[in-house]
């Protein structure tokens, strides 16, 4: 590698892992916000409330969607470091935005900047790839899942403390880290892709819907299609309605709801990093999958039907085994598909969960709206998790099929687990 390149490496990971650690780390500090600011602008009625943040968090990953390919195309074009700048940049002013919204519009408009700011994951994971020798990328990626679920443990934990001060302190908090980190790769990030390497900006290559007809051609990908998007549906039915369901019921505040998301996330990193291999080892992929996918059905049955909170504090742990399930499933899909595809396969797989958090949190949330109004037979607070439960039961049958249709086949070495 040549010293240009050396020294493009050692000054972009750093700012790259800050960069995801600081935009994921945002996005889990306002979730425990969210809901309840949207439930200030309509009066503090829970009904009304979920009517909203269903199409608000639809709205950003909507964003994300539409928007991925086309970032993805427009860094191909005109190299990486601009694309980077902007979006970081820009996420720093829509916190502000947000911060500031007068009004629930002004605050749809801000989540649809962050999910276009946001969709920027691609660019920075192909930085990394450009800068880091073949036989690297593998640990180097290996960092990015673990700056992930660092920001999803902080992230809550911080936003929830700054939201019982006042629920618009977490988005001036996440502006000025956004925008200092912006200022920072202004001065330190070089480019690293070279102009030999660039390509054209085609339209054709930036449609989202385009690495959806990937999936189709595979017989062990199709059979499992069904199963993949309920398994995604199910866990936006709890992300989504975490925070209205439980200060519904037990009257959490910010702070308690963002303890509790913070431990949720802590948990699932300690499973899949410390358990998820000496399970696949034991177990082997399908098994581990069946086990999660059954541990996950229970577990957002318990969260359903819990009746104190502190009953949701002693299923965490529990839920943070299911969190075997997702993963694992990236890793029997790679099955199906050539070795000189598996980008397509994650590709695909990428949209597929961009869209089901676009349906997801509709479904969840006006699921709890009519069931916590007044036109509902029976007062069901929990009803989304319990739908979750549903659809993760459902998960299991059609995989249980599929799998004895299309056994599995003999592999050396498990594939490494893709993140969800």
């Amino acid at each position: 590698m040549d010293p240009e390149k050396v020294r493009s490496r050692k000054a972009a990971t750093p700012f790259i892992l800050v960069t995801l650690f600081l935009d994921v780390m945002g996005l889990g500090l306002i979730v425990p916000i969210v809901p309840n600011l949207v439930k200030q602008f309509v009066g503090g009625s829970s009904e009304l409330a979920s009517h909203y943040t269903g199409p608000l968090l639809a709205s950003y990953a909507l964003a994300q969607f539409l928007f991925g390919p086309v970032i993805g195309s427009l860094s191909d074009r005109f190299g990486r470091r601009p694309v980077l700048l902007a979006a970081v940049a820009g996420q720093g002013f829509d916190y502000l935005v947000m911060g500031f919204a007068p009004s629930l519009s002004w605050l749809f408009l801000g989540r649809i900047v962050s999910g276009l700011t946001g969709a920027s994951f691609g660019t920075a994971t192909a930085y990394i790839a450009d800068v880091t020798p073949p036989k690297k990328r593998a640990a180097s990626f290996g960092l990015i899942g673990g700056v992930f679920g660092l920001g999803f443990i902080v992230g809550p934990l911080i936003g929830g403390v700054l939201g019982k001060v006042s629920l618009q302190l977490p988005f001036f908090v996440a502006a000025g880290l956004a925008l200092l980190n912006a200022a920072y790769g202004f001065f330190v990030l070089p480019e690293s892709l070279t102009p030999e390497n660039r390509r054209e900006f085609s339209w054709s290559r930036a449609n989202p819907v385009g690495t959806l007809t990937t999936l189709w051609r595979y017989p062990l990908v199709r059979a499992l299609l069904v199963p993949l998007v309920l398994s995604q549906l199910a866990q936006r039915c709890l992300d989504s309605t975490w925070v209205l369901v439980n200060g519904e019921r037990f009257g959490w505040d910010e702070q308690q709801a963002g303890i509790s998301l913070a431990l949720m996330g802590l948990a699932t990193v300690l499973v899949r990093g410390g358990v998820l291999r000496p399970v696949l080892k034991r177990l082997g992929e399908r098994r581990t999958f069946v086990f999660g996918v059954v541990t996950s059905a229970l577990t957002l049955l318990g969260y359903g039907l819990a009746t104190q909170a502190w009953l949701v504090y002693c299923i965490i742990p529990l839920g943070s085994l299911g969190g075997l399930a997702l993963p694992t499933m990236s890793a029997i899909l790679s099955e199906g598909v050539p070795a000189n595809e598996q980008g397509l396969l994650q590709g695909g797989v990428t949209s597929l969960q961009s869209l089901t958090s676009i349906v997801g949190p509709l479904i969840a949330n006006f699921s709890f709206g009519y069931f916590v109004g007044e036109a509902a037979p029976v007062k069901l607070p929990g009803v989304s998790f319990l739908i979750g439960a549903a659809m993760w039961v459902g998960c299991l049958g059609l995989s249980l099929v599929a799998f004895k249709a299309h056994p599995a086949k003999p592999r050396e070495v498990v594939a490494t687990p893709l993140t969800s």
